[in-house]
């Protein structure tokens, strides 16, 4: 196709894993290459299917029991999180090679910026994006479908349209083509609510919706439509951030047991292990929650809540702890069984601009944070829960111990240098 001078004013690549989940498996255990794969054995729940599965109607969040039933070959296993986080990261690796802008958007999908690296790779943006592609794929032993164009939601369009292992391409030259038929609900950041109202407008496809005067945009939509609307257009309103996700709204941390539990206290332990993982997240980021939410699932997946503000914004598990356990003793019913527990922080505030209420003492808020500053640093160099909370010791053990759920391998395996422990630090999913 011939390019016209205006085609790339930016070049913006969207990277997604086709099945990640599942394809991670097939790729670790080549045995289950062509086979029917699904992950999610510890919930009872399909978490991620191959598209082995999905050519038999299996899905993500369709139960086990059904899953079996709609593919009788069905192969079920739990999921390895670590091995999944490992493949991520050598993905961005990939991608790093050809440009050092890279947005981690998800664990199965990044944006890359290609704008002027033509040059430095003497490629156009097509050879190099189907170059990364084939290298994920040699290295890997995965597949990726990739979107190209001028914008994040462009890209993104892009890469969903010819999956698994497809290429994309969406110029300013090819934009109008591309958008004709595109439903508004399938376009990033439009939502159900947002597509009914412009669907009430008479505009039902992308390129209606791009066409549209932008004082009619900013009339029926808040900032956030109007970008999208401009990313449609092409212009590129929404950079490729390569920093830690400053902008989060919220931070939620949720776990799954097996079997289900009765016990109070082992109950609690997995709450605060949520909580100390929501707080890790946390303090990556920069970022203190002024609203600190928990929830307890009940064994007929019924949840029960709570939330309640903080007097000051606070990553520190040391300082949440009362707070917890208020809230879990008014949520959690004797002989009640529970099969899952969450911890939800929002309003969250720049924790290096935390103001302290009148009666605190500045040296005691100082010794916590170098307290946790020496948390962190060991979370490093030995793993995730080196240190933790002693009423979270039940929850450090092995879940997933029965006959529903097995260990994923990577957790069975033990790599030179390791013992059961004492593990590597290796990438780990937050």
């Amino acid at each position: 196709m011939t390019y016209i001078s205006n085609s790339w004013p930016r070049a913006i690549a969207h990277v997604d894993g086709d099945a990640f989940f599942a394809s991670v498996e097939q790729a670790v255990k080549p045995y289950l290459k062509g086979r029917p794969v699904v992950t999610g054995k510890e919930r009872n729940i399909v978490a991620a299917a191959s598209y082995e599965a999905r050519a038999f109607g299996v899905k993500r969040g369709v139960a086990l029991w059904e899953a079996k039933k709609m593919c009788p070959g069905l192969v079920v296993l739990p999921t390895d999180y670590e091995t999944v986080s490992i493949f991520s990261q050598r993905m961005y690796e990939i991608m790093r090679r050809y440009s050092p802008v890279v947005e981690e958007y998800s664990v199965d999908e990044a944006f890359v910026d290609l704008t002027g690296v033509r040059r430095v790779h003497r490629m156009k943006y097509e050879a190099i994006v189907r170059q990364i592609q084939q290298e994920i794929h040699r290295e890997l032993n995965i597949t990726v479908s990739v979107g190209l164009s001028v914008s994040k939601v462009l890209a993104k369009i892009a890469s969903k349209w010819q999956k698994p292992a497809g290429f994309t391409r969406i110029s300013m030259y090819e934009r109008e083509d591309r958008l004709r038929d595109y439903p508004l609900d399938n376009i990033w950041n439009i939502g159900p609510n947002t597509a009914g109202l412009l669907q009430g407008h008479g505009i039902r496809t992308a390129l209606a919706f791009a066409n549209q005067p932008r004082g009619l945009v900013e009339d029926i939509l808040t900032k956030p439509g109007v970008e999208v609307w401009q990313e449609l257009n092409g212009e590129s309103v929404w950079p490729v951030e390569t920093g830690l996700k400053q902008k989060v709204k919220s931070i939620s941390k949720t776990k799954t047991f097996t079997p289900p539990s009765g016990d109070k206290e082992y109950v609690y332990a997995q709450l605060i292990k949520n909580m100390e993982n929501a707080c890790i997240k946390a303090r990556r980021y920069k970022r203190a929650p002024k609203t600190v939410a928990v929830f307890l699932k009940e064994q007929n997946y019924r949840s029960l809540g709570m939330e309640t503000k903080l007097a000051r914004p606070t990553a520190w598990p040391v300082e949440l702890m009362e707070v917890i356990r208020k809230m879990f003793d008014q949520l959690y019913v004797p002989g009640q069984q529970y099969r899952a527990t969450g911890c939800i922080f929002g309003e969250l505030n720049s924790s290096e601009t935390v103001q302290m209420s009148l009666f605190e003492r500045r040296g005691n808020v100082e010794k916590m944070r170098r307290l946790y500053m020496a948390v962190d640093e060991l979370k490093e160099k030995y793993g995730k829960h080196a240190v933790h909370q002693c009423v979270s010791l039940p929850a450090q053990s092995v879940q997933h111990l029965t006959s529903r759920g097995d260990m994923p391998s990577r957790k069975l395996k033990l790599i030179t240098g390791e013992t059961s422990r004492r593990r590597l630090p290796l990438p780990m999913l937050e």
